[in-house]
């Protein structure tokens, strides 16, 4: 199946370190795309942890019990091994592109074939990042005494390899979008020292950078409701919007306009009705 026949516009959340917050982005960006008007569809590749499929889960149970309308995606899970792998996902893949706008596929942690493969078919890559050099590591060596790079990590080479992959089977392109999650309040020393290895690093391996999501309590709380920032109306969900909620949902809005996926679903609907 080639990328360019798909309708839809896939977005991948990936990276091979868990505890980066792929899922909770994932669900973010979602409901995001989903309170715009789009259709969306999701895919769970993480089938030991299944995050995303609970965070939806928990979503349709909390609608029903309030009786309240919550914007939902299309929702499938891939589980990993046996010879009829690829089958299945591209058959995911498919069925969600045919009706949806934007499909986000969220990827479990390591570099297994089922997450390559999902990672091939991106149009936007998405890698969340917590602000730590344990977590940069993934993206590249840096060297102790100088802050300099070294090389790039296996992670960032398994990309090169699966963006040439991509452009073999259907000269298409990935956009790979590196997002600094929990990202502390202070401006400590730490926190300048990474934001100049990224800046860096981004030409060089090929990467830009996007606003990420900062640490907070909230995203945790609201997972086991199944909600979002983007639901928190205190008369529809019954939780009380403060001043932190705001603020989180200010970073939300700055990281979906820096990623720019509305633009790129008008372009792409524009490309498919001129080419219909």
């Amino acid at each position: 199946m080639g990328g360019n026949s798909l309708r839809a516009h896939v977005i991948v959340l990936g990276n091979s370190k868990g505890g980066t917050g792929k899922s909770t982005t994932a669900m973010h960006i979602a409901a995001g795309l989903l309170y715009r008007g789009f259709p969306v569809g999701t895919i769970d590749l993480d089938a030991e942890q299944g995050t995303l499929s609970r965070y939806i889960e928990n979503r349709a149970g909390f609608a029903s019990r309030r009786g309240t309308a919550l914007p939902l995606p299309l929702h499938l899970t891939v589980a990993p091994g046996g010879a009829d792998e690829e089958m299945r996902f591209t058959a995911a893949l498919a069925e969600l592109a045919a009706s949806c706008r934007f499909v986000v596929i969220d990827t479990p942690a390591g570099e297994s074939t089922l997450s390559r493969l999902g990672h091939s078919f991106a149009d936007t890559l998405l890698t969340p990042l917590n602000d730590s050099f344990v977590d940069l590591d993934v993206l590249g060596l840096v060297d102790a005494e100088t802050l300099k790079v070294r090389r790039p990590s296996r992670y960032s080479a398994m990309v090169w390899e699966i963006r040439k992959e991509r452009a073999r089977r259907d000269r298409g392109s990935i956009d790979w979008v590196v997002m600094r999650n929990r990202l502390a309040h202070l401006d400590a020393r730490n926190k300048r020292a990474i934001a100049d290895v990224l800046s860096a690093l981004a030409p060089r391996i090929g990467f830009r950078l996007a606003p990420g999501l900062s640490e907070r309590v909230i995203f945790r709380e609201l997972f086991l409701l199944g909600l979002t920032l983007l639901d928190l109306r205190e008369e529809a969900t019954g939780v009380k919007l403060s001043l932190s909620h705001i603020a989180a949902r200010r970073e939300l809005s700055e990281m979906l306009d820096t990623i720019g996926l509305a633009k790129l679903s008008v372009r792409k609907a524009a490309a498919a009705a001129e080419g219909a």
